[in-house]
């Protein structure tokens, strides 16, 4: 028995040890567990890693073919992991499909109306019936190309019945005028365009009247007619119911030439191809007809009396022009303007003069009174059917400025006030003058 005791000491210290070493062995594999996990968690809230990540995944990689090089060989191939949608699971089936809508589908619906019951009888409207009432526009003022205009022309001309333009050099075409002077046709006779003009009162349904008006010598459409003649100021600031039509003629040249309007029926393709523009710039395509029968009245003023005498002697339609205007302008073609005022008494005619033109104007009115025919020497009194007035004006009043002050202030605004007061002239006024 007490030989026993030593070898209990000895197995009791063996068993010690052993529990020993396999405690440290549990110590040592729990703190091979807790140690990643622990790094993991210490990991959490921040932003991994891209090389650290690339080069897990590299090592994952190497572990997993050397311990399960069976499996990954068999199901881990990138079609295995991310297997391609098919048709049914990308497209729903008709009846799982949206509604198919149009753009229209989502514009506002105006409100379906019930359609009443007839009634054996009609209820009166007691709300007044709107008139028809002209959509607001302001003063319309553009210039128009025109094949009927002036110029370009290759005719002759009529007081020498040789071409009109009768000089050249090299490629160039020229015209000799009377003062000796040659003006090139590309730079003073090439201008096809028209100036227009329709104020914003206009009213095609009314009676109204086409001024054509042909500026002097030295002119354009634009720096003279329209910015320093006022001709289409004149024409609104009248308050009647008429518009301009006023062709370019030799460009800024001392040339009166009159171009196409020396030829027959000249005023009368001008006139009809003016409608079809008027038409359509005042937005109303079934008016061309209206526009192709209103009433004309011809203005012109210094060299202007050229095609003036011209349009009326072989226009083709002198029937429709109820008057005619000149200012400072009788430089010759007395006897056109003489036979025009002895045909149609229907018309009136005024012609205001200076020193310049004096002698001139006074040989016309002997000419008129020689074929009985009534004149008047001042604008006191209404413009009427068979009017004929002649008015010197003083030595204070420049030919230059003429369009704006002869015998009065803006004497084409004067005229057409005149005009609109006797109604058998065929001029509305639809607007008061400012």
């Amino acid at each position: 028995m007490v030989g026993a005791v030593p070898n209990m000491r000895a197995d009791i210290r063996a068993d010690r040890a052993s529990s020993g070493r396999h405690g440290r062995a549990l110590r040592v594999g729990l703190i091979s567990a807790l140690v990643p996990l622990l790094l993991t968690l210490v990991q959490c809230g921040k932003a991994p890693n891209p090389a650290a990540l690339a080069a897990n995944s590299q090592a994952n990689v190497q572990v997993v073919a050397k311990t399960n090089t069976q499996q990954i060989a068999s199901a881990d191939t990138f079609e295995d992991r991310f297997p391609a949608p098919q048709f049914r699971e990308r497209f729903p089936s008709a009846s799982e499909s949206f509604l198919q809508r149009q753009m229209s589908d989502f514009s506002p619906k105006r409100a379906v109306q019930q359609q009443p019951e007839q009634s054996p009888y009609k209820v009166a409207s007691l709300a007044p019936q709107v008139p028809y009432q002209r959509p607001p526009r302001d003063d319309l003022t553009t210039l128009v190309s025109m094949k009927s205009s002036a110029f370009p022309y290759f005719g002759n001309n009529p007081a020498s019945d040789a071409p009109f333009l009768n000089i050249s050099k090299g490629d160039r075409r020229g015209h000799r005028s009377y003062s000796g002077r040659v003006y090139w046709q590309d730079e003073t006779y090439s201008d096809s365009r028209v100036l227009v003009h329709v104020p914003e009162h206009f009213d095609v349904r009314k009676p109204g009247v086409v001024v054509v008006f042909f500026h002097g010598n030295g002119a354009t459409l634009e720096r003279d007619v329209r910015d320093r003649q006022l001709v289409p100021r004149q024409i609104t600031d009248s308050g009647a119911n008429a518009i301009l039509l006023a062709p370019q003629m030799a460009v800024d040249a001392a040339d009166s030439s009159a171009g196409k309007f020396w030829q027959a029926g000249g005023l009368k393709r001008f006139m009809e191809e003016s409608a079809n523009h008027l038409a359509r710039l005042t937005g109303d395509p079934d008016s061309a007809r209206a526009f192709a029968n209103m009433p004309i009245v011809i203005v012109g003023y210094s060299g202007g009396f050229l095609p003036t005498a011209w349009s009326l002697e072989v226009g083709g339609i002198s029937d429709r022009v109820r008057g005619v205007v000149l200012l400072d302008a009788v430089y010759g073609e007395m006897d056109k303007f003489a036979s025009w005022i002895e045909s149609h008494r229907s018309g009136f005619f005024v012609s205001s003069y200076t020193r310049y033109t004096a002698r001139r104007d006074r040989e016309l009115m002997s000419m008129l009174r020689q074929k009985g025919i009534s004149v008047s020497e001042d604008m006191d009194g209404p413009l009427r059917p068979g009017s004929v007035v002649f008015v010197e004006t003083g030595d204070g009043i420049t030919h230059r400025d003429y369009v704006t002050r002869a015998w009065t202030r803006d004497p084409l605004k004067d005229v057409l006030v005149k005009m609109s007061a006797t109604p058998a002239l065929a001029l509305t006024r639809v607007a008061s003058s400012r």
